[in-house]
């Protein structure tokens, strides 16, 4: 892998590691309804979305960023009344009380409204405002700030390929990675090209502080900090990681304004690939290009195993997301290739299986149960053990592994997918 290869990779990684405001699939939401009230220049009288299954899925439950409400129709409404789409997954970001109880007010008034798109795409958000006298309408595919289509009344204002948009990169921008050419240039890439992500960790590691010192969500981070200074827990680097993890996961959840830096379209995923690896640093006080090299290895990772899952699908992405941590963990003990590889077998072998259920205070504990199998896997994959090929859906070379995991994800549980939301909206 030569030095144009290492440059596409920093491109990637800066294209799939953007800040966030909120739950990426709401936000999504937010950011087209606020696009097709500047097209329309005025406030609507209407506001109607369509989304795809896992849009709905995934905007349920989840807090809305300053509000104390949850669901798309409230983030509909906000982007509508506040949203700043210039912003990206970042458009609320500028919302005021006025905004927001001006937001509650149209959704009391029945003036938005959620509709089930009927697409095989995944990830799909058509948003329709209107007027007396015009109407606009604005489509996201493919991830989630990937506007492809603007429309005002009859004009077409804006028209794109989404074709590649499940894509990690675009066509001019492609590099073939997999597990050893990863682990080369986070072991090898100078520290200057990738300190950025630094930047990343901070961001994160202030909502995991915050999370930790308010009573968001369901308090797991919280929680689990005071067992350990009761001494019911044990102050280890497992503790100490769960903690500072699921608490950034509560408050985000919970609508907390603070950002976060996302990995491949997903606030949790982000703090669940950062967090533990800085935590665990912390407690070994490692030094900084360490843990630089470290994220590098832990967030390239993540972003090579979504592109054979996709954005969003039956198969939790903390699964993928705590992946990419454990192989950033092994890394900050001094773990090597083969150590690497061993880890990421161990922890396919391990958790799976974790279904996603859309985004929730819940997913806190799911953050925590990542994070716990990510240190298990990698102290054992630091003493050379790892599942073997003969054992369930573990092939002996880990790319195979690592493809046939995001087609089960992504092709072998559509079904279940399905039946997920039917659960969810027939409750």
């Amino acid at each position: 892998m030569g030095w144009n290869d290492f440059e596409k990779i920093i491109s990637l990684l800066k294209k799939e590691l953007v800040p966030a405001l909120g739950c990426t699939e709401p936000i999504a939401v937010a950011l087209a309804t606020s696009k097709a009230r500047e097209v329309l220049k005025e406030e609507p009288d209407k506001i109607e979305v369509l989304v795809s299954r896992n849009i709905l899925k995934n905007g349920m439950a989840v807090g809305i960023p300053g509000t104390g409400m949850t669901g798309l129709k409230i983030a509909a409404a906000l982007g509508a009344i506040g949203g700043n789409s210039q912003a990206k997954l970042e458009v609320l970001k500028y919302i005021n009380n006025q905004h927001i109880e001006r937001s509650k007010e149209i959704v009391k008034e029945n003036k938005v409204s959620i509709k089930l798109k009927d697409t095989n795409e995944k990830l799909y958000i058509e948003a329709i405002c209107s007027t007396k006298d015009n109407i606009s309408r604005v489509i996201i595919k493919g991830n989630h700030s990937n506007i492809v289509e603007v429309r005002l009344n009859n004009d077409l204002l804006l028209k794109k390929d989404s074709k590649k948009a499940e894509v990690a990169l675009d066509k001019n921008n492609t590099v073939d990675l997999n597990v050893k050419k990863i682990f080369k240039f986070a072991n090898t890439e100078k520290i200057e090209n990738i300190e950025f992500l630094l930047d990343g960790a901070k961001m994160n590691k202030a909502i995991s502080k915050e999370g930790l010192k308010g009573n968001y969500g369901l308090m797991v981070g919280k929680k689990i900090a005071e067992k350990v200074k009761r001494g019911i827990l044990s102050d280890d680097i497992m503790t100490y990681a769960m903690s500072v993890t699921a608490a950034a996961s509560d408050a985000r959840m919970d609508g907390c304004m603070y950002p976060v830096m996302s990995n491949s379209g997903s606030g949790n995923q982000g703090l669940t690939v950062m967090l533990p690896v800085v935590a665990v640093a912390e407690k070994l006080n490692v030094d900084r290009e360490k843990l630089i090299r470290a994220l590098a290895l832990s967030n390239l990772m993540t972003i090579y195993i979504k592109t054979y899952l996709g954005r969003l699908s039956a198969l939790c992405g903390v699964v993928v997301a705590s992946i990419g941590s454990s192989c950033g963990i092994t890394y900050l003990l001094g773990g090597k290739y083969h150590n690497i590889v061993a880890t990421i077998k161990n922890m396919i072998g391990d958790i799976a299986g974790m279904i996603c259920d859309g985004a929730k205070p819940g997913c806190a504990l799911k953050v925590s149960t990542g994070v716990s199998a990510a240190i298990k896997s990698a102290l054992l994959a630091i003493d050379g053990i790892e599942i073997s090929e003969y054992d369930g859906i573990i092939e002996k070379d880990v790319d195979k592994t690592i493809k046939k995991i995001g087609e089960i994800g992504s092709k072998g549980m559509h079904k279940t997918d399905k039946y997920i939301l039917d659960i969810m909206v027939n409750k």
